[in-house]
């Protein structure tokens, strides 16, 4: 049974890494990006950990395996992830005045677990967390993965901009937390 909460253990974190370099853009084929997606990023466990210790991670988890998660990046970070900066400075300038927010900094669900109601779990369990602290989650997505899209608009997301960074069309987008 899946359960759905927040990251608390180290190994948890370390599970987040691995389960995120098995989705990375650069190790995913052509022909799986479009069909499954794919993540951007890739993180270190040090900043993983400084983001957690901020904000903690909500994660799904199916005994003590985590299977999914959803990163939770206070902007605070903006400036630790090159590429996610131009995102932060979108927000900060162009953006329509939102409140205070937090930034989902990247998420995914274990192929294996895909099409079983994980990625609405973890948004609801972000959205119940951090209700109390934030009016906005936010994150953004390469135009290409078009899966990624279609699954954050289906939760509720919102189109806030897009723009070009680094040669890639990018969208910002956003779901209230009540």
């Amino acid at each position: 049974m899946v359960i759905f909460q927040t990251a608390t253990e180290p190994h948890e974190l370390q599970q987040i890494l691995e389960l995120q370099q098995r989705n990375l853009f650069a190790n995913v084929s052509k022909e799986e990006q479009l069909k499954e997606g794919f993540v951007t990023v890739s993180h270190t466990l040090d900043i993983l950990k400084r983001m957690n210790d901020v904000c903690p991670h909500i994660i799904a988890k199916d005994g003590d395996k985590v299977v999914g998660y959803a990163l939770c990046m206070h902007p605070g970070f903006s400036n630790e992830i090159e590429v996610l900066r131009p995102m932060f400075d979108i927000i900060e300038t162009k953006v329509p005045k939102i409140g205070n927010y937090i930034a989902m900094g990247q998420v995914c669900v274990d192929k294996d677990y895909r099409k079983k109601g994980i990625f609405r779990g973890l948004y609801q369990t972000m959205q119940n967390t951090l209700k109390s602290q934030y009016e906005q989650i936010i994150t953004e997505v390469d135009a290409k993965n078009k899966r990624s899209l279609q699954a954050h608009y289906s939760v509720g997301f919102e189109l806030l901009n897009t723009h070009i960074s680094g040669g890639q069309e990018w969208k910002i987008i956003g779901l209230g937390t009540e």
